[in-house]
């Protein structure tokens, strides 16, 4: 990246501050390569529950010293800004994550670890400094929205759930049930507290820390579902390989879905594009048809649409 791109970074995100998000948003993303000279470089603003502000700043390559060096003067000054200020910001973080565990070093203030914030007036409990993600996927902003707008009476099945933000949606939204699958059981059990946050009948709730590909028994012992929600890494070492393993998944929806069940599949790798989903439900599951692609969140502008995330709505 180039030093002098960051006068372009700088004065967006003053622009950004001038009227401050009222939640969690992402104010920067230089991965869309919208920016030239700033395309390893992402900026979140998580707003908690106490109207306090944090700054996350992320490099995604390791950068020259000079333009470390130079990206924190500067972060250093916003501070000093009565933008800042106003925006009730409390710290400044910057995220290293090309490093292993994606360590992360306080630039400025007094950093919450372990920060409450929203999203569409509902609740997420966040940890930084821990892993690379935080515990919520902000470029998926509208598909949340979209399962809590559409989950009423429904039954949902929310693969590859994380911290169930999926779930915290569709429960919000008025889900009759919701069942969350995914190995990482501390994932899990952040997505329980999630629920918790936002007063939810944890009763409608299922969490399955189990392999997916071990589970079909298990998840179709709990259905038919009128929602399934599909949204995998693209890789996770020994459990799921995205060109490998995605269509195993798709040739089992006809037989967890209700006659008139709809998939929201999901991908979020530059590698594959819209047709990989399209053409991979044509094959393997053809009594289910490609109704609409989901927009993106605006913040998330990307130069190649078919980089970014795809969220995919499929109707029986």
């Amino acid at each position: 990246m180039k030093i002098e791109a960051l006068d372009t970074l700088f004065t967006h995100l003053e622009e950004q501050l001038n009227n401050p998000p009222s939640e969690l948003r992402r104010l920067f993303h230089g991965r869309g390569q919208c920016f030239e000279g700033l395309e390893q470089i992402t900026v979140d603003w998580l707003q908690a529950k106490d109207s306090t502000g944090q700054l996350v700043v992320a490099l995604f390559k390791e950068q020259a010293p000079e333009f470390v060096e130079q990206l924190v003067v500067k972060l250093n000054k916003l501070a000093e800004t009565s933008l800042w200020k106003v925006a009730n910001g409390t710290s400044i973080l910057l995220q290293h994550r090309y490093q292993e565990f994606a360590p992360t070093q306080v630039v400025w203030g007094e950093e919450n670890t372990f920060p409450v914030v929203e999203e569409s007036n509902l609740k997420y409990q966040l940890e930084l400094k821990k892993n690379q993600n935080m515990g919520i996927f902000l470029d998926m902003r509208y598909g949340r929205k979209w399962v809590q707008t559409h989950s009423e009476g429904k039954s949902v099945l929310n693969l590859f759930a994380y911290t169930c933000g999926f779930s915290v949606a569709a429960i919000a939204g008025g889900a009759t049930q919701v069942v969350n699958l995914d190995m990482a059981k501390a994932s899990l059990g952040r997505g329980r507290d999630n629920h918790r946050l936002n007063q939810h009948d944890l009763s409608k709730v299922k969490f399955l820390g189990h392999d997916i590909f071990k589970s079909w028994g298990k998840i179709k012992k709990l259905g038919l579902y009128d929602l399934i929600i599909i949204d995998p890494p693209s890789f996770q070492k020994g459990s799921f390989a995205l060109t490998k393993d995605y269509q195993k998944i798709l040739r089992r929806l006809p037989s967890l879905l209700t006659e008139t069940g709809e998939v929201l599949a999901c991908v979020n790798s530059p590698a594959v594009s819209t047709d990989f989903l399209i053409d991979g439900m044509t094959e393997e599951a053809p009594e289910l048809k490609f109704v609409e692609r989901l927009d993106n969140p605006p913040e998330f502008s990307d130069i190649s649409p078919e980089s970014g995330l795809k969220v995919m709505r499929f109707t029986r």
